[in-house]
């Protein structure tokens, strides 16, 4: 039997929280995206679109909160509250998990 002390309860993760909050530093956001593969994914917005972001890595990259640093040569590197993070896998509604670059080729985007 396990002590009574110390326990917790977790509740279910619900889909609001997986809109990732940019305000947030790019260590955390990223290690958000492994919490919550596979469900309920993070998501957030990119050129209107809504996306669900299932792998990135820190980068550094000084910008405001939420801002596209980078959207070239496969690489789209978004400012987090500290540091940036570089999307690697990303999805549409509907689509299948594809690499920022293929991303970036079907859907340019311009940084800014």
């Amino acid at each position: 039997p396990q002590p009574a002390e110390g326990v917790n309860y977790a509740h279910k993760i619900d889909k609001a929280e997986a809109a990732i909050d940019w305000q947030a530093p790019a260590r955390a956001i990223e290690r958000r995206l492994r919490a919550f593969d596979p469900f309920p994914g993070a998501s957030t917005v990119i050129a209107g679109q809504p996306v669900k972001v299932w792998r990135g890595r820190v980068v550094p990259g000084p910008g405001a909160p939420g801002q596209l640093l980078a959207a070239a040569d496969g690489h789209l590197v978004v400012a987090c509250g500290e540091g940036a993070l570089e999307l690697l896998e990303l999805q549409l509604p509907g689509g299948r998990r594809i690499a920022a670059r293929d991303f970036l080729l079907r859907h340019p985007v311009t940084p800014g």
